[in-house]
């Protein structure tokens, strides 16, 4: 668990002057893109309610009673629901299921007795199916005594709406570049930061996730295959096809990344041409690169058109099991169509 919520302020501002108010919500929803710090907030919260502490910034001594319990897992007054493992096929379910929010309701009842504030955490609340979601609609419509829910979700549209009336909203916003590049100093990721600030989007979740797969290695070579436009270098076309080939392991699925990539790639270069001014640089010779690919508001649509549709095909086809070499190959032929004449113009260095 890390202790820290970094550039949130306000998400605390709201929940602390809610808790001192006297009138606690008792659902909580956790919203904003993946790697903001959704969870480390909904722990942030557990601790600072469980340990009676008083502080503005929800900060808690290491070493109290509650914060060691919670680093250990061991707090009794907390449960945390998620997706089960299934022993069967060797992974984590892909849902949540309402046996979990069965075991979430025994917790409410058999902790009742003991008194004192009881906090659940559902991560993500988004990944339940539809009986679990019913099952837990019954809990907020008749919410237990001293009871709170905080409920992790990437995308609450996915929601039951009568789920989300429910609750009380916590925003949580894309991290600034300044505060992108003091989470990763302070991750000990100083020698990337910059870079890897610029190409997750406000994400620390998500330049974990590059850092651990090396895709700012991956990153330069798509940015590097690019400035060979308008004749696209088939060999190294094809070498970074292959390469989303290979197979998922504990750092991740290369095709996953691969496509995220290029995602990000279309979107900087989208972005780019619609503020006709340069982008903090994720990549060696990409700021150059993107005013020559993009150097309009135009150009810029093209791109964006480009990213939506070719990237939903490519997760479609390796969806239903295509090769996963040929869905990027494919992608990266009619990118290559869609550069602009600008791309024959030298790229600065």
């Amino acid at each position: 668990m890390t202790p820290r919520v970094i550039g949130q302020d306000h998400a605390i501002r709201d929940f602390v002057e809610a808790s001192r108010s006297g009138r606690l919500h008792h659902a909580w929803l956790l919203t904003g893109p993946r790697g903001v710090g959704k969870a480390t907030l909904a722990w942030a919260i557990a601790r600072w309610l469980l340990s009676g502490a008083e502080s503005d910034d929800l900060s808690v001594p290491a070493d109290a009673p509650a914060a060691r319990r919670l680093a250990a897992l061991s707090e009794p007054n907390l449960q945390l629901v998620r997706r089960p493992w299934d022993d069967k096929a060797g992974r984590l379910s892909a849902q949540i299921t309402v046996d979990e929010i069965r075991r979430l309701l025994s917790f409410f009842h058999l902790s009742a007795a003991e008194g004192g504030r009881r906090i659940a955490i559902i991560d993500a609340a988004d990944e339940m199916n539809l009986a679990a979601a019913n099952a837990l609609l019954k809990v907020l419509e008749e919410p237990p005594k001293d009871a709170l829910i905080l409920m992790i979700a990437h995308q609450p549209a996915r929601l039951l709406p009568t789920i989300r009336s429910r609750c009380r909203t916590l925003r949580l916003n894309p991290l600034t570049p300044d505060l992108m590049t003091r989470a990763l100093d302070g991750l000990g990721m100083d020698e990337d930061a910059d870079a890897l600030a610029a190409l997750s989007d406000g994400s620390v979740g998500e330049a974990l996730r590059l850092s651990g797969q090396d895709g700012l290695t991956r990153y330069q070579q798509i940015v590097d295959l690019f400035a060979t436009l308008p004749r696209m270098d088939r060999l190294a076309a094809a070498k970074l096809s292959d390469a989303a080939a290979g197979r998922a392991g504990a750092e991740g699925d290369p095709f996953d990344l691969t496509i995220t990539l290029l995602d990000r790639f279309l979107t900087r270069t989208a972005r780019a041409g619609l503020m006709g001014a340069p982008l903090p640089q994720a990549a060696r010779g990409e700021g150059a690169l993107l005013a020559r690919l993009s150097p309009d508001d135009r150009a810029a649509r093209d791109w964006a058109d480009a990213q939506a549709r070719l990237s939903a095909r490519a997760r479609a086809g390796r969806a239903v099991n295509l090769d996963p070499a040929a869905l990027v190959m494919d992608m990266l032929t009619e990118l290559a169509h869609l550069a602009p004449a600008q791309s024959a113009l030298p790229t600065k260095s």
